[in-house]
């Protein structure tokens, strides 16, 4: 995955913006993180529980991995080259209705088909 195609990913929800903190690119939605681009490929992804952390680690560590501020932050990193691009879709997804008001959710799936 390249990072235009991230973007593309993350900018796919609605009310997604686009902005730059602390060197990284970053992607919200509600004023909220929902991704970064760190740059030299890779990526991270918000709203990752411990548990999860772990499982994503141990099952696939050619792509994910955190450390310790990661864990905390309930964050992982994720290597853009090795990152498949529909679980990337189902973490976002998943964050993204987290994060976005319900009526924006509740609109958004009335438009999908």
């Amino acid at each position: 995955m390249t990072e235009g195609e991230f973007r593309a990913a993350c900018l796919a929800f609605p009310g997604a913006d686009e902005g730059f903190n602390m060197s990284s690119v970053v992607f919200k939605v509600n004023g909220k993180v929902l991704a970064c681009l760190l740059g030299e490929g890779e990526a991270m992804l918000t709203g990752i529980g411990p548990d999860e952390i772990d499982h994503l680690i141990e099952a696939d560590p050619a792509t994910f991995h955190a450390t310790q501020h990661f864990r905390e932050a309930k964050c992982i990193a994720a290597g853009l080259a090795a990152l498949d691009p529909a679980r990337l879709r189902a973490m976002l997804e998943r964050r993204f209705r987290e994060l976005a008001k319900k009526s924006v959710v509740k609109a958004w799936e009335a438009e999908r088909p």
